[in-house]
């Protein structure tokens, strides 16, 4: 028979072996506009349905960052507001013994990822205690939308370069 202590735990807090960790998910914002009620509502047409997603990262100290996914979702009906929400959703990670070039893909692509399941389930619900249909945001693809901010980053930097060497 073995005995077990929590010496092994202590040890792997003190070792250097990558680690990452959810310190906290939480609903940092949350607005819903229907400025053209009541009137709006007994129009029948179908609404038209635009979805904006953004993210935004703040170091907070050494290895610990807040990622916020935001997302507005504005539905029309004959060119009016029949309702708009904002919400943003927040979480906190930790990152340890990490190499610096792979936190920050973690941050644009494992957080909002870990972040968007609650981003939309809290979208859909509000929208149904408004008194409409729950919208479900559709998946998103954020290591291709990474790599597309990486691109446009790249080519920011190269015409920034060019308008300094022309100068």
């Amino acid at each position: 028979m073995t005995e077990q202590s929590s010496a092994p735990q202590a040890d792997n807090e003190s070792s250097n072996e990558p680690g990452f960790r959810i310190q906290r998910i939480y609903l940092k914002d949350l607005s819903l506009e229907q400025p053209n009620a009541p009137q709006i509502l007994m129009v029948g047409a179908e609404p038209q349905v635009q979805v904006e997603v953004d993210i935004a990262v703040m170091p907070l100290s050494e290895g610990i960052f807040e990622v916020t996914l935001s997302s507005t979702i504005t539905a029309k009906v004959e060119a009016k507001v029949l309702f708009l929400i904002e919400a943003k959703q927040a979480g906190i990670f930790e990152f340890s013994n990490i190499p610096v070039e792979q936190i920050d893909p973690m941050l644009g692509i494992a957080c909002p990822t870990i972040l968007f399941p609650y981003l939309r389930s809290n979208m859909a619900d509000i929208i149904s205690r408004a008194g409409f249909q729950p919208i479900h945001l559709n998946e998103i693809n954020f290591h291709g939308m990474y790599e597309h901010r990486l691109m446009q980053a790249q080519q920011a930097a190269a015409e920034e370069s060019k308008g300094a060497v022309s100068n």
